[in-house]
């Protein structure tokens, strides 16, 4: 917890790209410090620089929903984005921005130790699924030396095309038989005949 902190305090120093002179709060994350299951969103929209806590918007609203389907509440896991700092107008963290704040996540995934990240679009899903499509990789877990990436919808976009709602609700069901899996040590790569590719990647 304490290593957490510390890094809460240094993100909310950082002075390391642009986005820190138009921030009102950065945005470290929040949630158990031993979560098994992280979330990865992009970056802080307006309600979060105002609050200086991640997904409190609507997009926040409809991912409470979704943890509650699974009986999981905020305080059982990690909530974060790939940068902690909201860009203006909300539009895409630049390559410049992403690495900046890349240490820090990379940081706080070393202090959880979640046995599942979650990605949240497709920002935070190059963590795991560089030059790909979320369309075409959504719901399909990999494993990564100890931690299994699992990239879904980001859920502002249930908000403005109302199509991907199913897919992301689907997506977030199986949240909990893919965690037992990984407990039981049964766990293995997925993989997919239509795109062997994706065994490249890793």
């Amino acid at each position: 917890m304490d290593g957490l902190r510390t890094l809460g305090e240094q993100v909310r120093d950082c002075q390391a790209c642009r986005l820190a002179r138009g921030r009102t709060h950065a945005v470290p994350g929040s949630g158990a410090p031993d979560a098994e299951i992280m979330f990865v969103g992009e970056a802080p929209g307006f309600h979060e620089d105002q609050q200086g806590l991640p997904f409190v918007g609507a997009a926040g609203q409809f991912l409470d929903q979704l943890l509650q389907s699974i009986g999981l509440t905020r305080s059982q896991v990690y909530i974060a984005n790939v940068v902690k700092c909201r860009p203006p107008n909300n539009r895409d963290p630049q390559p410049d921005e992403l690495e900046a704040c890349r240490p820090f996540l990379d940081r706080q995934i070393a202090l959880i130790k979640p046995k599942i990240i979650v990605t949240l679009g497709r920002f935070s899903m190059q963590l795991a699924f560089p030059g790909t499509s979320i369309s075409k990789v959504h719901g399909q877990p990999v494993r990564i030396g100890d931690i299994t990436y699992y990239p879904m919808f980001h859920p502002a976009a249930a908000l403005h095309q109302p199509r991907y709602r199913t897919f992301i609700e689907q997506d977030m069901l199986r949240l909990p038989a893919l965690l037992e899996e990984i407990k039981a040590g049964q766990q293995s790569s997925p993989t997919s005949s239509s795109r062997p590719e994706q065994l490249s990647l890793f």
